[in-house]
């Protein structure tokens, strides 16, 4: 009776919504009556601790393909994207270990990678947008590589199985860069729900790494220097890029 109840106002919820409110506004409306209905902060906490254990497990094995590689930034750019697969929104089953293999193989069907290094070797810092829980220890595995200056941006609250502070310090990421939080509970970095601080940090930087499809969707037309990488996991995403679902991407937007 209780799921109906809190299905039915979301229904209502739902029909309320603007037609062009982008899916991160959608999500942050949803999973927000969802903690006022039921009362339950984290419902994922479980999952995503079990995705960064799961991950952290492999960390001897993705070190060991970047130090196996003839290009360290580039193959470590690859395990960042495979670690884009960890989504609970679209809930869609997968080996993790496959899926870093087939990435490490797979072409890029976009790619704007002498962009990035060109423009690191300027840059001493960076703002690192993360996405998922678990995908945060292959965040860890590209900041290393970097050799710069690094915050990593988490969700303020939980939503999905978004990071939040305590998954990137679960995860590692507070021994290789800062941590700061956006200040938004939208599973994307919807900039007009962020914080100050936050806005101020993007505001100012000239590198910014963004991962996943949510901040893609949130940022991909701002006027920032933005490097987005992420797996396309759904058909609205992939023709606004001009690519196909599936396809791994490292795109930059005024770079």
């Amino acid at each position: 009776m209780k799921l109906k109840k809190l299905l039915a106002e979301t229904t209502m919820l739902l029909k309320s919504i603007p037609p062009d409110t982008t899916p991160p506004e959608i999500g942050m409306s949803v999973y927000r009556k969802v903690r006022e209905f039921t009362g339950v902060i984290d419902p994922y906490k479980d999952i995503k601790r079990d995705s960064t254990r799961q991950a952290l497990r492999l960390y001897p094995y993705l070190k060991s393909k970047v130090d196996a590689s003839g290009d360290r930034l580039l193959t470590a750019i690859r395990i960042a994207i495979a670690g884009n697969i960890i989504d609970r929104g679209i809930d869609k089953d997968y080996n993790l270990k496959e899926e870093i293999d087939d990435t490490l193989q797979k072409d890029f069907a976009l790619s704007d990678y002498d962009k990035f290094r060109r423009r690191l070797t300027k840059m001493e810092n960076i703002l690192y947008i993360g996405d998922n829980a678990g995908e945060t220890v292959f965040d860890k595995i590209l900041i290393e590589e970097l050799k710069k200056k690094v915050l990593y941006t988490v969700r303020e609250t939980p939503v999905i199985n978004d990071a939040t502070y305590e998954d990137a310090v679960e995860a590692g990421i507070d021994t290789v860069a800062g941590i700061v939080s956006s200040g938004t509970s939208a599973p994307g970095t919807i900039l007009k729900t962020c914080n100050d601080t936050f806005r101020y940090l993007y505001k100012n930087s000239d590198f910014i790494i963004s991962k996943g499809q949510g901040n893609y969707e949130a940022l991909s037309h701002e006027d920032r220097p933005i490097f987005f990488l992420l797996k396309v996991k759904c058909m609205v995403i992939a023709r606004d890029i001009g690519v196909g679902t599936g396809d791994i991407v490292l795109k930059g937007i005024n770079v």
